[in-house]
């Protein structure tokens, strides 16, 4: 991918992460050898399906997985690996550098706390304010995510499923972080209040020049929403470039088959007979041979089951990790 658009380094710039949880004959490798990079004001979605890393991949950035998983590669925020840090720099890094939209905002918020103070709690953690100015700001915060700042003295079960998603999205700007990663940050949410999540998440990036990297399931969504999309498949990133490219006409057929698997409004053969992909990704502790997308794959040659496919080069901006490109 591109260095940015003023040819300055990446805000974020992943190198051959690997992701690997146990040890031995119990490895399990969730993530595998993972290229990926964001500018400054950049957004970037990744896609695929439950299973596939999206989410491992996202915790990695910030060293938020548990003890049993072991990271390699480097994962570089504005040039400084967070792989490498010391626990103090990871820490002030956390909220302030970059923050993390989760999945389920029920689950992620604190039942007993009022939303208010939650997001005053970063701000008060890394010295942003006085107790005063916290709750102040937590007030201003919500009403840029579209809620009343009086909200701020609700708890979460108080407010309806999209209202604890803006709650989240206020609690991930709280100290101004350069990086927000979201992971499906709309998946239980209704068409309408999910339409009104990503038009504020793109109005957010596009006023505080914010780099997003986007997780979702759903193409259509990120090719709506970023520029540039990375389609994952057990754990490695099997296509990227310009997201309406690769949502459109997509070159693996991966990647062909998750676009074709959402019925696209005024396209009644979509609708009837949406396209789909028999069987399920492979269990990572039991990966196949060659490229694993193989025993699905439509197009697949016979040598796939024994040599596994680099990224290459797929047209302008676009790579694919596919014997097929180029035919």
């Amino acid at each position: 991918m591109s260095a940015g658009r003023t040819g300055a380094a990446p805000l974020l710039r992943v190198e051959d992460l690997s992701v690997v949880y146990g040890t031995g004959a119990a490895a399990v490798p969730a993530v595998r050898g993972v290229d990926l990079a964001l500018e400054s004001g950049g957004t970037l979605g990744l896609a695929g399906e439950s299973g596939c890393g999206k989410s491992t991949l996202a915790l990695a950035l910030l060293r938020l997985l548990p003890p049993a998983a072991r990271l390699s590669g480097r994962i570089l925020l504005d040039g400084e690996d967070v792989l490498t840090m010391r626990w103090g720099r990871l820490r002030a890094v956390r909220w302030a550098g970059a923050s993390i939209v989760f999945q389920g905002a029920m689950h992620s918020l604190n039942a007993v706390h009022r939303v208010g103070d939650q997001i005053a709690e970063p701000l008060l953690v890394h010295g942003r304010a006085t107790p005063a100015a916290a709750r102040r700001r937590a007030g201003e915060l919500l009403e840029q995510v579209g809620l009343p700042a009086a909200r701020a003295a609700a708890r979460p079960h108080e407010l309806s499923g999209g209202q604890r998603q803006r709650v989240m999205i206020a609690m991930a700007l709280a100290c101004e972080p350069r990086l927000v990663v979201a992971d499906e940050p709309t998946t239980a949410l209704d068409v309408m209040i999910q339409a009104q999540i990503l038009r504020l998440i793109e109005n957010l990036v596009a006023e505080r020049g914010i780099g997003l990297l986007m997780i979702s399931h759903d193409l259509a969504v990120l090719a709506d929403t970023c520029e540039r999309l990375a389609v994952m498949y057990a754990g490695r990133i099997v296509e990227q470039g310009p997201a309406r490219a690769v949502y459109e006409a997509a070159v693996h057929p991966y990647g062909r088959a998750l676009s074709g698997a959402f019925p696209r409004i005024g396209d009644p053969a979509s609708r009837r007979a949406p396209r789909g992909l028999p069987g399920d990704p492979p269990d990572p502790a039991a990966l196949p041979s060659g490229c694993t997308f193989h025993p699905r794959c439509p197009v697949a040659l016979s040598g796939c089951a024994h040599e596994d496919q680099p990224l290459r080069a797929a047209g302008e901006g676009r790579l694919a990790a596919c014997v097929r490109v180029g035919e």
